[in-house]
């Protein structure tokens, strides 16, 4: 791929036509190269662009050196570290899930970071595919590639998901509401699909209300009208998981 072209893979509809994105860092690219010795697939198909400072990177990649000046350009970040990859997008995966994969869909998520984030947290507890609205931020986008630090080659992702196919996939779904029962209650673990909103709207009520959603609340104290997209997405994937970290941590607990 030609400079100018690597360029315009800041923008999305540029990720779109060429089917690349960027991954840019030390940190982001060995994580790219532990996904490529798990699941070589489309990773193996990266190229890798330094500068001379990254000259000598033992990589499975074809490499190609570039200068201070020329990484600046390529690069999403003010102060690059020099060396970044440029890897095409993954296979569409719509439709398909692993047996006992459960799913979080989350509703025209703005925020990079967050998205970034919620990936983190899905990938340290596995076994959760996470499915984006129409009019979410794109997960290849670079911010949230950085913020997923490197969890974004670990989870499968479905785009353009709309509100209403949820029905025809899970027979079961859940989704956070104030007024709904603690997520420790052991009804929100037998969902199959967990709901969560836009950082400022949510979801729509008409929309929970046709697709049946059952309704569950992380309890607080209440001296504030709602939690952070990403925290309460992670802290309702720790309690699905409560009752195995449980058991996977009594044997320790036991020898001690």
């Amino acid at each position: 791929m030609k400079l100018d072209d690597i360029k315009k893979l800041h923008q999305k509809k540029y990720r779109q036509a060429f089917g690349h994105f960027l991954v840019e860092g030390e940190h982001l690219v060995l994580e790219l190269e532990k996904a490529c010795s798990q699941a070589p697939s489309v990773w193996e198909q990266a190229q890798l662009y330094v500068t001379s400072a990254y000259e000598h990177w033992n990589s499975p990649w074809p490499k190609h050196l570039v200068s201070d000046r020329q990484m600046a350009q390529l690069a999403d970040t003010k102060t690059p570290q020099g060396i970044l990859a440029v890897v095409p997008m993954p296979p569409a995966t719509k439709g398909g899930a692993a047996t006992g994969e459960k799913a979080i869909y989350l509703h025209e998520v703005q925020d990079p970071g967050n998205l970034g984030t919620i990936l983190r947290t899905l990938a340290w507890f596995g076994g959760l595919r996470c499915l984006l609205s129409p009019g979410s931020v794109d997960p290849f986008n670079p911010k949230v590639v950085r913020a997923s630090m490197g969890a974004i080659f670990h989870v499968p992702i479905e785009t353009e998901v709309s509100l209403d196919t949820l029905a025809s996939r899970y027979a079961r779904i859940a989704c956070l509401d104030i007024g709904g029962a603690p997520i420790a209650n052991p009804a929100f673990a037998a969902h199959d699909c967990y709901l969560f909103g836009n950082e400022a709207r949510g979801v729509p009520s008409e929309a929970l209300n046709e697709l049946a959603a059952q309704r569950f609340t992380i309890p607080g104290a209440a001296k504030i009208e709602s939690l952070n997209l990403a925290s309460a997405v992670n802290m309702a994937v720790y309690e699905l998981n409560r009752s195995t970290i449980a058991n996977v941590a009594s044997p320790f607990k036991a020898n001690q």
